[in-house]
């Protein structure tokens, strides 16, 4: 026994033997293997010699997996912090991966997106399961008992992600497993399913099981230090997730969580475009879309394009509004699903800003014509000409034009909502739906004055009475950007199907 290797925690450690384990060791997938000694369960294989030549093992004491009961005894303590490894000389005794399934997905999604998913404390396996859409209804929980794997699906249907572990014991409709955390999640809702081993396969970096899940049990409600827990006969809530790419459809089912389901949700949309058009070469994608919440929907309406990396700005497209809205708080914006659409095209409709041209001095109630040049594919050049009034009692001084794609001007908007409080749903929806598309360019005109923000919005030159109560407000005082400032006035200039990019600012000054 192995005692106090942690805040009020031990463990016990185990030479292992029987079955396979002298040609596999200690496999990802144990995690939670029920251990007895003299016919009492002591606990759970939990942990591990990484590149072990032996099936030597650390297992978790029971009664402190019985902690993450949802009403724990007071007499049991707990602790915050976990046991991630334990260091013994070059040797490390660490939490066994959780291996994660990856069904219906591309290599080359998973060599993206699987260092975040490592630094979650999941090992990324592709093709190492038989898919994860278990039949519809619930199945007979006298299935599951000790020693029984399962998958924990976070998502499923024409593309499946499953975490595979055991289960260690069963008292009532309640099972306790793994042995240590999965995501640290604390109070969750995530699907579970019975889980059936097609083989084992010993490697020598880490041996892992291929398996297969089988039929929906439950619900895992606890996702804490020493353990994962769950009821068996409940379901767990996902929502729909529906990909189309061209003629192709894709249909999933995904858990409600604030940081996987933006994840799961750009993987999917990523893996949709790496296996149907090509990821390298000119191209241009068309998203249209909608992502829909309990008190209302953002709209999905941009375009990407270049000869590199447009699938990866596509899917930023879709998991960024999502973990903005998730990681609000508001129970109203609870997802109820994500519907993307997405048209290629083997070509690059891209535009570049190369030229704004404006009148060097302006009066008040005059205007100023302002001429935008652009340059598209073999060189060819257009301009385009929009006119801004200056109203009547504008102060003399010198006004700032500038001529920007909807990324840089995007951002200037962020500026002023990062770090502002947000007050309610409707305005997260606002700021979300604001957000403006790349096929237009967006003349912007500001001066170079102190930014007030008002529930993330720019207020322009308040009255001194008024900018000393804003300056009081604002959570890092008044700010002043030399790219943003404060802004007066907004002309969009649409451009078709083209990918607008690049960014002019010229001067004008206004006399009195």
């Amino acid at each position: 026994m192995l005692e106090n290797i942690g805040p009020r925690e031990s463990v016990i450690l185990a030479r292992l033997s029987g079955g396979p384990l002298a040609n596999t060791g200690v496999m990802q997938g144990m995690s939670g293997s029920p251990v007895y000694i003299d016919g009492k369960l002591a606990g759970a294989v939990a942990l591990g010699f990484p590149l072990s030549k032996e099936a030597i093992a650390g297992i978790r004491p029971i009664e402190e997996m019985l902690r993450v009961d949802p009403e724990p005894k007071p007499a049991r303590g707990g602790t915050a912090l976990a046991l991630r490894q334990v260091q013994a000389g070059n040797a490390r005794l660490e939490e066994i991966a959780t291996p994660i399934s990856f069904s219906g997905f591309t290599g080359a999604t998973l060599d993206r997106f699987g260092a975040r998913l490592r630094e979650l404390g999941l090992d990324p396996r592709q093709g190492v399961s038989g898919g994860g859409n278990p039949n519809d209804k619930l199945g007979d929980p006298s299935q599951i008992e000790p020693g029984s794997m399962i998958s924990v699906q976070l998502l499923s249907g024409d593309m499946s992600v499953g975490a595979d572990g055991t289960v260690t014991s069963i008292d009532g409709n309640r099972i306790y497993a793994f042995g240590h955390r999965f995501m640290a999640a604390g109070a969750t809702e995530l699907p579970f399913a019975r889980s059936e081993v097609l083989a084992l396969l010993p490697n020598l970096n880490a041996s892992f099981k291929i398996s297969t899940a089988r039929e929906w049990m439950g619900t895992i409600t606890e996702d804490r230090n020493n353990a994962i827990s769950g009821i068996m006969g409940r379901r767990a809530p996902t929502v729909p997730i529906e990909i189309r790419v061209g003629p192709n459809t894709y249909k999933m089912r995904m858990i409600q969580d604030r940081v996987m389901t933006p994840l799961l949700a750009q993987m999917a949309v990523f893996s949709s475009l790496d296996v149907t058009e090509r990821s390298v070469g000119a191209s241009t994608y068309s998203l249209h879309g909608r992502i829909d919440f309990e008190g209302g929907s953002v709209k999905l309406d941009n375009a990407y394009g270049g000869d590199l990396g447009a699938p990866a700005m596509v899917s930023m497209g879709v998991a960024s509004p999502l973990a903005y809205a998730l990681a609000s708080g508001f129970d109203a914006l609870k997802l109820k699903g994500v519907f993307v659409d997405v048209t290629p095209a083997d070509r690059r409709d891209q535009i570049a800003i190369t030229g704004l041209a404006a009148s060097r001095q302006a009066r008040a109630g005059g205007d100023v014509e302002v001429i935008v040049g652009f340059t598209g594919e073999n060189g060819a050049e257009t301009s385009k000409t929009v006119h801004y009034h200056v109203p009547v009692g504008t102060p003399p001084g010198v006004l700032y034009i500038t001529a920007a794609d909807a990324t840089y001007t995007n951002m200037l908007d962020l500026q002023a909502a990062i770090g502002a409080p947000v007050h309610s749903p409707a305005e997260v929806l606002g700021l979300l739906n604001s957000v403006r598309g790349s096929t237009n360019a967006y003349v912007r005109v500001w001066r170079a004055e102190t930014v007030y923000s008002v529930e993330g919005r720019d207020l322009p030159a308040p009255p001194p009475s008024l900018a000393l109560i804003l300056a009081k407000a604002q959570p890092d005082g008044p700010s002043l950007f030399t790219g943003r400032g404060s802004k007066i006035a907004e002309i969009e200039i649409p451009q078709g199907r083209n990918v607008i990019t690049g960014s002019k600012t010229v001067q004008v000054e206004v006399k009195e």
